[in-house]
């Protein structure tokens, strides 16, 4: 009976479908954040994934982040190396893994919050990066008008919001990565539990499909951008969940004490 009511497994071509529906024809510049559980069962998996998605955009971005890397003291003496081929945390997703396996791909040099890359504008966007804004690459996908791509994910896998409190003004805080034989200081964001409050702000943009059991949604990266912005001015501690011990609280207490230091949004490198 069980087997019955299986649904059947999603197929390429079931995927392509739902990205051209979304408007995606290869002339994009996108970042995804995915979930594979989310379409039940998927032909192919994270292959599948990328595939289709090198096929409809210009420039595949993701998030590539490797947590263990990551340091809270500058005096640590034992710390985990970082490489062009390091795995990624297996809460971001097998998605991310797939793209920094493909030989052409570029990442960013990030210790701990890297991101990765395939297509026309992989250079430029991973280059963006540095210790003081590691979420820069969102930044060089704002100015190509890009597209964040949320397949199976809520808001709390959606990185371009980070870039947003970043030019909003939110504290940020400083934590540690190895690098070139030092360890040095990095800027470090609050955490994304809570970035779901910005879902309504965003709404009118938003173009979504089915496929499978997954929920796709796309977005202007410059609306998210320019949405968080919004928000934090009207209330700077919308985005900051209430966890006890969470960094949030940290921010909370800066915020403050200190309120907002709007940044300026640093354009692509040419």
């Amino acid at each position: 009976m069980l087997n019955l009511l299986r649904r059947p497994a999603v197929t390429p071509a079931e995927l392509d479908e739902g990205l051209r529906v979304l408007g995606l024809d290869g002339s994009q510049h996108v970042i995804v954040h995915a979930s594979l559980k989310s379409f039940g069962t998927l032909d192919g998996g994270a292959r599948t994934v990328v595939d289709a998605l090198a096929a409809r955009t210009a420039t595949l971005v993701a998030p590539a982040f490797t947590y263990s890397t990551l340091l809270s003291r500058p005096t640590s003496t034992t710390h985990a190396r970082f490489g062009r081929d390091s795995r990624v945390s297996r809460d971001i997703g097998r998605v991310s893994q797939e793209i920094v396996e493909r030989a052409a791909a570029l990442r960013s040099f990030h210790p701990t919050l890297s991101f990765i890359a395939l297509g026309a504008e992989a250079g430029r966007i991973t280059q963006a990066q540095s210790l003081s804004s590691p979420y820069q690459p969102v930044g060089a996908l704002y100015d190509l008008d890009g597209y964040a791509l949320l397949m199976g994910v809520d808001f709390g896998s959606n990185t371009s919001v980070h870039y947003g409190e970043h030019l909003a003004g939110m504290p940020l805080l400083t934590r540690y990565v190895p690098l070139d034989g030092q360890v040095l200081p990095t800027a470090f964001p609050n955490c994304s539990a809570d970035f779901d409050h910005l879902a309504p702000e965003v709404h009118l943009g938003l173009r979504s499909t089915q496929v499978g059991s997954a929920t796709l949604r796309l977005y202007r990266v410059r609306d998210l951008v320019d949405a968080t912005v919004r928000l934090l001015n009207r209330d700077p501690e919308a985005l900051l969940c209430t966890y006890r011990g969470c960094r949030c609280q940290e921010v909370r207490t800066l915020v403050r004490a200190q309120g907002l230091t709007p940044r300026a949004h640093t354009g692509l490198i040419s």
